[in-house]
């Protein structure tokens, strides 16, 4: 699915759908625009994933959508039926649907509808259990390792990468927002080396663009970026989470950055038209007779409308003998150089 692909971009939509399918749709078909190659949601069976103390809990914030926390997390999700229209749509304009299992009924849905893309998240890394489910799935699956500890890394790939699965690795701080300086994205060079087996990634929370390019310098393939309609929404990943706009500009810069290092060819240096149009010619700064050896004070420059020597070459030309007189002003020709030479 994406291992030979150059690169493969994921808007991570989550919950920021607010519940409402047809918010959901615009996402897909928003990001899709844009350039994600997958669209990824978040699927749950609250009262099989928390238990019902935690389910019952007050939650008292202004991200609230319910008075405890399980009715909250109930608000937020999306009916079989409804994931059912987000598979459609996703292949209407030509995106993967992804979505990440939180638990057991939920990956047994999402394989019931056909999913053959899962997001394992940071919570469940080293989730063996869990992950061994996935794995026999047969799926490709992405997985972040935010928090995660070596072994904790290691026993999650190996045990995924024995059951033949398309994987990918993604690095991750689990940090909402992360700071610029906690992105700790040279760990990026650190995964490839350890995981040959695997595509690494980098999954990121930080609230800019610039994460993107700079993760695929370090030789990062697969990008997952949380998204929204409107980062004032409520809800909790909303404010670092890329607009449309800004998620083009990530995909646009992701795609060039490699280009940026590329050395410009040396036959085109000092042919830019601004050159062309603006550069100075050498001409003489006073009178010069034949044979008077050039120096510093017997040149200058001055912009013509057809271009001669240009000034960039006066080393050509001082402490030689000049072949003939020039008038001051009057300014040294192509043919002349060689006579200099």
């Amino acid at each position: 699915m994406f291992k030979n692909k150059e690169i493969f971009i994921i808007a991570e939509v989550g919950q920021n759908h607010q519940g409402d399918v047809n918010l959901a749709l615009d996402y897909i078909r928003t990001f899709a625009d844009a350039g994600a190659d997958a669209v990824k949601f978040q699927t749950r069976n609250n009262k099989y994933l928390f238990s019902e103390e935690a389910y019952n809990a007050d939650y008292n914030s202004e991200n609230a959508f319910a008075k405890s926390y399980g009715e909250h997390r109930e608000k937020l999700e999306l009916s079989p039926d409804e994931i059912v229209l987000l598979i459609e749509e996703c292949k209407k304009y030509k995106v993967d649907f992804m979505s990440t299992p939180f638990d057991e009924p939920s990956l047994e849905l999402l394989v019931s509808l056909g999913v053959n893309l899962f997001k394992i998240a940071s919570f469940d890394l080293g989730n063996l259990p869990f992950i061994k489910k996935i794995a026999e799935t047969g799926a490709s699956v992405v997985m972040s390792i935010g928090g995660g500890q070596e072994d904790q890394i290691h026993e999650s790939v190996k045990l995924l990468e024995d059951h033949g699965i398309e994987l990918a690795v993604l690095h991750c701080v689990s940090e909402y927002p992360c700071a610029f300086d906690r992105l700790g994205l040279s760990n990026i060079e650190k995964l490839i080396k350890k995981y040959p087996n695997s595509i690494i990634g980098s999954s990121d929370h930080f609230n800019g663009t610039l994460s993107g390019p700079v993760a695929r310098m370090l030789g990062a393939k697969v990008f997952e970026k949380h998204v929204t309609l409107n980062r004032a929404w409520q809800g909790t990943d909303h404010s670092f989470a890329l607009e449309a706009q800004g998620f083009r500009s990530f995909v646009r810069d992701i795609y060039r950055a490699p280009s940026m290092l590329l050395e410009k060819p040396r036959d085109d240096l000092g042919e830019e038209p601004v050159f062309k149009k603006l550069g100075k010619s050498i001409i003489a700064a006073k009178d010069i007779l034949m044979d008077q050896e050039i120096s510093y004070e017997d040149l200058t420059g001055m912009i013509f409308t057809n271009n001669h020597v240009p000034v960039r070459n006066s080393n050509l030309i001082l402490n030689k003998k000049s072949p003939k007189a020039y008038k001051k002003g009057e300014p040294i020709l192509e043919q002349d150089l060689k006579l200099f030479l």
